[in-house]
């Protein structure tokens, strides 16, 4: 199950659509039940949580949240985490990259969904990217 939240107002968001498209690339990843939220956000939201939480004070175009349970909780291992997109820099690296907006998104809900389900392409040796890229195939993406 996902969960869309739409933080923007700069772009229309479907969450219908998102959350199929959510759905279909989570199963693709990881066909156990599990549940992750996608938040739309601006610039300037996700400016301020990548500094929060990465320390680094610039605006990106996905973060990725994992669950993990305090010590006090038991372990909730089918909520994985939230992914946080930001719609202004999908728009930007869209038309950049001679891309849809839809098509970046999704890129984007791919990426943040791999990171939620362990894969870090900063210490993977490539790894992430390969299922990357044959799940966008899948995807058709």
């Amino acid at each position: 199950m996902i969960e869309i939240i739409n933080r923007q107002r700069s772009r229309k968001i479907e969450p219908a659509a998102w959350r199929g498209f959510a759905e279909r690339a989570l199963h693709s990843i990881k066909p156990a039940p599990a549940s992750a939220t996608v938040v739309f956000v601006s610039d300037a939201a996700i400016r301020k949580l990548n500094k929060q939480f990465r320390g680094k004070d610039y605006a990106t175009d996905v973060l990725s949240f994992p669950t993990a349970a305090e010590a006090f909780e038991s372990p909730n291992e089918s909520h994985i985490g939230d992914v946080v997109i930001s719609v202004e820099r999908a728009a930007a690296q869209a038309k950049a990259n001679g891309l849809t907006f839809e098509n970046e998104v999704q890129q984007l809900v791919l990426h943040g969904l791999l990171h939620l389900c362990g894969y870090d392409h900063e210490t993977d040796n490539g790894e992430m990217n390969r299922v990357e890229l044959q799940l966008r195939s899948k995807l058709e993406i």
